[in-house]
């Protein structure tokens, strides 16, 4: 990986590492499906008139907008619903360890939509990160059971992250066929939040806003940050490494929600937490290791 890579991946492994601790502030007063229709029309808004002041070309075909709305629907949309929602019923270390699993879906998506390899190396990475992530959590997975419905709000997390999987690899293949990262964002975005303030209206749900300076605060936090520069950022990287390793920022993610949550929500670290963490960024040190040896044989075949 090139150093302009190492980047595209730090920027949205800190920033969501930061999203999980504000979410917590969106929670509460105002609908979860509510409060991601703002989220991603606000952050569609805003990136749309960077793209329109910085003079990108905003024109695309039916065919390319519809790739876009299914984007949106299934990244910015569907997915980050259930996300919310689980948080108001689960432990967020809980609905972590379910949101690592994506790394296998990415990995099996790809071989089957865009013809991918399946790697043993990378499968034996991608269980060292996920391991990691669940010892990071140990104690609160061993504190969850399926009662009191806990068990549809985990089938609603792994279809929650079935969806983010299959955005992933609509954003891969949109970037094959050379769709602006920026420009797709801008319009998934809006589409994602326009679909999710429709179901909002279908289901009934109550229209508010919290005037608390905190959710404004964090609104706009996860808008700019945690949408607009996270996934410009991620997507161009999943876009020249692939959904398989890409994927991989999703894992590290947790571990930094757990350093935030050790300042401000007072949590303790014991020896598991710490063998989780090993794991964990063994299995990401193994994957950037895999990649550069490929990227290096790469380039002495084409010498």
């Amino acid at each position: 990986m090139t150093i302009r890579q190492y980047i595209l991946f730090a920027l949205p492994a800190l920033i969501w590492g930061s999203t999980w601790f504000a979410i917590t502030f969106q929670l509460g007063t105002v609908d979860p499906l509510v409060s991601v229709s703002y989220r991603f029309l606000l952050a569609g808004l805003l990136l749309f008139l960077f793209c329109l002041i910085s003079g990108r070309q905003m024109r695309f075909s039916v065919r390319e907008h519809l790739l876009m709305a299914l984007l949106g629907l299934s990244l910015f949309g569907i997915n980050y619903w259930f996300v919310y929602q689980a948080e108001t019923m689960l432990t967020s270390g809980v609905v972590a360890v379910i949101f690592s699993l994506i790394i296998f879906f990415n990995i099996f998506f790809n071989a089957i939509l865009l013809k991918g390899k399946v790697k043993k190396d990378v499968i034996f990475a991608a269980i060292l990160g996920v391991g990691g992530t669940a010892l990071l959590f140990r104690n609160e997975w061993n504190n969850f059971d399926f009662s009191n419905g806990n068990a549809i709000v985990f089938l609603l997390c792994l279809g929650g992250l079935i969806s983010a999987s299959l955005g992933n690899i609509l954003s891969a293949y949109k970037q094959r066929k050379n769709i602006p990262v920026l420009q797709a964002n801008a319009f998934g975005m809006l589409y994602g939040g326009l679909s999710m303030f429709l179901l909002v209206l279908i289901l009934g749900k109550p229209i508010a806003f919290d005037i608390r300076l905190s959710y404004s605060i964090s609104l706009l936090y996860l808008a700019v940050f945690g949408s607009i520069v996270a996934f410009s950022s991620y997507l161009k990287l999943l876009g020249e490494i692939g959904p398989d390793r890409s994927v991989y920022v999703t894992l590290v993610t947790p571990a930094i929600a757990l350093v935030i949550s050790t300042v401000y929500e007072d949590y303790r670290w014991d020896v598991f937490a710490f063998l989780g963490l090993i794991l964990l960024f063994s299995g990401n040190l193994l994957a950037i290791r895999l990649k550069t040896k490929k990227t290096e044989h790469e380039n002495i075949c084409e010498s």
